[in-house]
């Protein structure tokens, strides 16, 4: 008896062996194409369809004083709607009622992915991982992670390798807690700062975008797919998302097909090409078609012509708002067989898909090979990330990993170097280190969430620098640093200027520290896509007027900030305005009568050093802006790059911005020479090379940020008055000079024609070189002799 026993349990053993080698979806040695069709073959249309939903996983999971476990909601969704992903499982803000207190810590979230992890392996029928996606623009959105300043402040470095460094930190911080796909790069062009998510954006020019959003990817994904410490990007918003009339955040565009095509697609295809491996689609709708049912634009322009291999999530209850917001849905289901059948892929919420699309593929609207196109897209980036190898991560490396001395260095340089300076009259700037007594007075001086922007979770106040505490860190121990709040960025009910001026009465110098906030609060109401409501007649008023949600009719500074400064410059003492901000608010007041100003848009965990070390001159400032800086609302849009005519000036004001794109200024200074441009023509392309050299004729080593405009001087569309094509952040010695090279191509020189095809046209290029769209000393020309065709 015992003998059969032995013998059967061997059997059952060997059965269970061989039942493993055949199950080619689980052999890491055959190509994914093949482990992907393999699975889908064995999952059932209920399954299929669960796969594509992708909800909120804050909810996913417990902590209690008995540990850290997954929650029944996780239990009943995989249960019923056999999910495959989760979003922003280990986020907090105020929107998530996640709190320092309920919150997970770094180690904590990685007992919590790892539990989530091994449910769906042990617990499932074909024990899939979820793929866990995690917010992470500017740093993982989760308690303890490591903040860097938005992206509005890292375009302002003009430093794509920096970027592309702080990237890896950011993938590193995301994997090592359990996230495989970070959300961001943000790729949208944003040309009406009057809209909430300004600071979400690398700014307004399609060249700097994409550069930006290249290195991001780059940083994220690495060279080689399913490398350890990487994780997939998801590129946002698909498309036009930044330019809504009236800034109104999700609202209608208004953007023609060759708009589209030469300025708001062009950073996507950058990003895509460089092998972004998701996309999210936007809330508003191009051309009428919302852009969630576009297969304009997620199946011809993106994969038949971009060839993306990735998938496409939708923004959160984007498939909802083809019933809702654009009424072109006649219901659920039909907005779901809209959305899949024009290539959008997994749907954030759970609630757009689901059910709906279950019922549209059992009633026959919806044919299979539309689930099974979208499943494979799923599951071929699951299978690149090493998921089913490699589902749990190590908790007992995460202290090594994330908020590490390195990353926090990281930190410091990108807020360093998105500095701008864009006043220092009578070199006011850098201060003395020495000075007697220093007034540090405003509503962002020493508000640590002030400092952070939108998407940021809560952090511990020892971790976060704030101005106050960087100026204190850097003079001399006999320097006296005084504290006035003054006011509050919203609220005038509790404004104290009195305070403020007699402190800047008793000082040398009286820094001011104004702006805005993106600074969420449990107090504010959400929507339920996570966007703020604005209530104008809420008791108490939050210093929030930025961030998702918080668009703008006016871009004045809010508040008593206005004429808390007018106090303190009448005082006579000297003033250094700092501006802390998410979007560029008007400063002519304070361009005429403050003597320096320095902005540093929201730096981050270390901006309070970081702008410390450029007041005393420990950081010659380099940064230039991303977006050009407005006189008056009236002017919107006033981007650089608008297309021709060139502008004439208004009755009250001239059309020209307070501070132009590419404008920033340094201690030292820099000349522009010996510019020589040649071209050599091919069969199927040119060569344009451009050289000059800057030299550094100042009294301090810097850095220059050098800027290659070109104007087509005659063309078959219009073109814009110039446009950015190359760009180098570069450090010189003082006395040394730095020769530049670039090269065009055709690719740079390229405009969708009249007959809609891309070409480059024969004529003469006027070539521009400086340190800003408005300063360019050198101008150079060249003349190609035929038309180039893609």
């Amino acid at each position: 008896m015992k003998l059969k026993y032995i013998l059967l349990s061997g059997l059952i053993c060997l059965g269970t062996a061989l039942h493993a080698q055949v199950l080619p979806y689980k052999n890491s040695q055959l190509p994914i194409e093949d482990r992907v069709q393999d699975l889908i073959g064995r999952m059932t249309v209920e399954e299929k369809v669960g796969q594509l939903s992708k909800l909120l996983g804050w909810e996913m999971y417990v902590k209690d004083a008995a540990g850290i476990r997954v929650s029944d909601k996780l239990k009943d969704a995989v249960k019923k709607q056999h999910i495959g992903l989760l979003w922003a499982t280990l986020r907090a803000d105020p929107w998530t009622q996640k709190t320092l207190e309920n919150g997970l810590s770094p180690e904590e979230a990685a007992r919590a992915t790892n539990a989530i992890q091994r449910y769906m392996v042990d617990s499932t029928r074909l024990g899939i991982p979820l793929l866990l996606s995690e917010e992470a623009p500017h740093g993982h959105m989760a308690i303890g992670a490591t903040v860097f300043p938005t992206a509005i402040g890292q375009a302002s470095t003009w430093n794509p390798d920096l970027i592309a460094q702080m990237a890896r930190v950011i993938a590193t911080e995301t994997y090592a807690v359990g996230g495989k796909n970070g959300y961001g790069p943000v790729l949208d062009l944003a040309r009406d700062p009057r809209w909430s998510r300004t600071e979400e954006s690398y700014g307004e020019d399609p060249y700097l975008v994409g550069q930006m959003g290249k290195a991001m990817v780059k940083g994220f994904q690495g060279d080689v797919a399913g490398a350890e410490e990487k994780i997939i990007a998801t590129l946002k918003h698909f498309v036009a998302y930044g330019v809504p009339e009236g800034g109104h955040n999700g609202g209608s565009v208004s953007v023609g097909e060759r708009a589209l095509l030469q300025s708001f697609l062009p950073p996507f295809e950058q990003a895509v090409k460089a092998g972004a491996g998701s996309i999210m689609t936007a809330y508003n709708s191009v051309d009428g078609v919302p852009c969630s049912s576009n297969p304009w634009l997620l199946d011809e322009i993106l994969r038949q012509q971009w060839g993306f291999k990735g998938f496409v999530v939708s923004d959160l209850l984007s498939i909802s708002g083809l019933t809702g917001s654009h009424a072109t849905a006649e219901d659920a289901v039909d907005a779901a067989k809209q959305s899949i059948e024009a290539g959008l892929d997994v749907d954030l919420s759970g609630s757009g898909f689901g059910d709906n699309l279950l019922k549209a593929v059992k009633s026959g609207q919806v044919d299979m090979q539309y689930v099974d196109r979208a499943v494979a897209r799923l599951l071929y980036q699951k299978f690149a990330l090493g998921l089913f190898e490699r589902p749990y991560v190590d908790e007992h490396l995460v202290v090594q990993k994330v908020a590490t001395s390195e990353h926090t260095a990281m930190a410091r340089q990108v807020a360093r170097e998105a500095i701008v300076l864009l006043k220092n009259e009578s070199n006011l700037l850098p201060l003395s280190k020495t000075l007697s007594r220093i007034a540090v007075i405003g509503p962002n001086a020493h508000n640590i969430y002030n400092q952070l922007g939108d998407y940021t979770a809560p952090q511990p106040e020892e971790k976060i620098k704030t101005v106050l505490e960087g100026v204190r860190a850097a003079v001399s121990t006999n320097t006296y640093v005084d504290y006035v709040k003054g006011c509050a960025i919203r609220d005038t009910s509790a404004t104290d200027v009195a305070s403020a001026v007699k402190a800047a009465e008793l000082a040398d110098v009286a820094i001011v520290v104004l702006g805005g906030s993106s600074a969420r609060d449990f107090k504010t109401s959400y929507q339920a896509t996570g966007a703020a409501n604005v209530d104008s007649a809420a008791p108490s008023i939050s210093d929030m007027e930025s961030g998702e949600g918080f668009d703008r009719a006016t871009l004045d500074l809010l508040g008593d900030q206005l004429p808390l400064l007018q106090a303190i410059v009448a005082t006579g003492k000297p003033v250094v305005l700092v501006t802390i901000m998410g979007r560029p608010l008007i400063l002519n007041w304070a361009a005429e009568h403050v003597p320096a100003i320095v902005n540093a848009w929201y730096p981050g965990q270390e901006g309070g050093i970081a702008i410390a070390n450029v007041l005393f001159g420990d950081y010659n400032p380099a940064g230039r802006l991303p977006i050009s800086v407005a006189r008056s609302v009236g002017q919107l849009p006033v981007y650089y790059n608008h297309l021709k005519p060139k502008h004439h000036d208004y009755v009250e004001i001239d059309a020209k911005p307070l501070y132009a794109f590419g404008y920033g200024l340094s201690y030292t200074e820099f000349a522009y020479g010996n510019l020589q441009v040649a071209v050599i023509e091919g069969d199927d392309d040119f060569r344009c090379s451009i050289r000059f050299d800057v030299k550094n004729v100042g009294d301090r080593d810097g850095e220059e940020v050098a800027q290659i405009y070109v104007m087509d001087e005659v063309s078959s569309v219009v073109t814009p008055v110039k446009q950015l094509k190359r760009f180098s952040r570069q450090s010189i010695k003082k006395g040394d000079t730095q020769s530049f090279i670039f090269e065009l191509t055709k690719e740079d020189l390229k405009l969708w024609g009249a007959g809609r095809k891309w070409k480059t046209e024969k004529g003469r290029f006027k070539v521009l070189v400086g340190p800003a769209s408005d300063n360019t000393p050198l101008t150079g020309m060249f003349e190609l002799e035929k038309d180039y065709i893609f």
